[in-house]
């Protein structure tokens, strides 16, 4: 999760660093220490499988075994496999990166099938966003220890989405974040954000082990963690003096870009998919509620929500700015064929909220002198309020001072 806000642009070119690349990086490491796995992956296993992609496209993989046997390898095997991997970002083995595969392969090996299958929705997502700023691909495992792939995971912390943004650094990348739109749920937005938060975080740091644990913990909790071990830029000879959690999260991502290729070899089965219908986007410029696209287009409120998971309740509200709105090709096509409609049906029922109310002033406001009193109204005339509270015009004037029709909206008026 990111805790941290990032440090102001004009900054960065002055606070690039270099890092030495180390294959092996075990003998810094206490391996008795405890590491907690990131709060996503201790995550129930059915609040995963009851995302509505997860619930509606993943099914059993129909030709893979898993009898839950997790094979055992030697140092070597993991050692090679992992420089195997065609990765920019150095994967280096050590016990606490072996402690990660251990749970991923053995007690969560049910958890990284869901993720192995959710993958396919969002994977292509991920890569695009990155690639558009020409970062590292196996980035898009960093989703996979922020939030298992699940849109609407929300941390303790308060971190929302598949990147786990906090608020204030959400908005400092262009998502938006009201009382009725959460762009930290959109996949798409979010995964652009992020993508451009890790550009930024590299251009401070300049090493890509150093982004993966600013991401987590924020670059001003490296900095000083650099710092304290001697103005050494070596992520693992930093490890010491990094917040406990940031002590698991190379590793854990490691160990994630590990499982997320070598699945088969632990017999892990992954969840197979049936990738979602197609679907089409348009900017919504009235205010819209959901139960009107489920009334009118052919689609379950449920998958409306899924498909727009950046709405925190049922309003999208194009009143206020143009909003997009995602539904299936053919409720898509529904809805710009029914118009008007759909914005009409049920709208008095739907849209409650007022845009402007009248206030009762028929027996006004007695004030300390025992006479009533009124607020005057933009485009209020003496001849309208007379008639509201049953009373003259003349009586008004006599009663406040005053001369020929001109009053001014806000003023206090005596008609009693």
């Amino acid at each position: 999760m990111m805790r941290k806000t990032i440090i102001a642009p004009l900054l960065l070119a002055s606070l690039f660093w270099a890092m030495p690349t180390t294959l092996f990086a075990q003998e810094e490491i206490d391996e008795e220490e405890n590491i907690d796995l990131p709060e996503a992956l201790n995550v129930e296993l059915d609040s995963l499988l009851q995302e509505w992609n997860n619930k509606s496209y993943l099914i059993p993989e129909g030709d893979c075994t898993d009898d839950g046997v997790n094979p055992e390898f030697d140092k070597e095997t993991y050692i090679h496999r992992l420089q195997r991997l065609p990765n920019v970002i150095e994967m280096p083995y050590n016990e606490v990166v072996r402690k990660f595969i251990d749970q991923y392969t053995g007690r969560l090996r049910r958890t990284v099938s869901v993720v192995l299958g959710a993958s396919n929705f969002y994977t292509p997502i991920f890569e695009e966003a990155l690639e558009a700023y020409q970062l590292p691909l196996e980035l898009k495992y960093l989703p996979v220890i922020e939030s298992a792939l699940n849109p609407t995971a929300v941390s303790r912390a308060g971190a929302v989405g598949l990147w786990q943004f906090m608020i204030t650094t959400g908005k400092q990348y262009g998502l938006e974040v009201t009382s009725l739109i959460d762009e930290r749920r959109d996949p798409i937005k979010s995964s652009y954000a992020a993508a451009h938060y890790l550009k930024d975080l590299y251009d401070i740091f300049g090493d890509w082990t150093l982004v993966i644990a600013s991401y987590n913990c924020g670059p001003n909790n490296v900095r000083k963690a650099i710092s304290r071990a001697g103005d050494v830029k070596d992520y693992w000879k930093i490890y010491p003096y990094l917040p406990a959690e940031t002590r698991g999260y190379v590793p854990a991502f490691i160990a994630a870009n590990y499982v997320m290729n070598y699945y088969c070899e632990h017999n892990i089965c992954p969840a197979g998919t049936n990738l979602s219908a197609s679907t089409d986007t348009v900017n919504i410029t009235r205010n819209l509620h959901f139960d009107q696209l489920v009334g009118q287009c052919n689609v379950q409120e449920e998958e409306v929500r899924a498909l727009n998971p950046q709405y925190r309740t049922s309003l999208i509200p194009g009143d206020s700015h143009a909003c997009t709105l995602r539904l299936p090709t053919a409720s898509m096509a529904a809805f710009v064929s029914a118009g008007d409609s759909v914005y009409n049906w049920r709208a008095t029922e739907l849209l409650t909220s007022r845009r402007e109310v009248e206030v009762v002033e028929t027996s006004g406001r007695k004030g300390r002198s025992g006479g009533t009193w009124v607020t005057v109204r933009k485009g209020d005339t003496l001849g309208a309020i007379a008639r509201r509270n049953r009373t003259s015009v003349a009586k008004i004037r006599r009663l406040n001072g005053i001369r020929g029709n001109g009053i001014q909206a806000g003023r206090k008026l005596r008609v009693r």
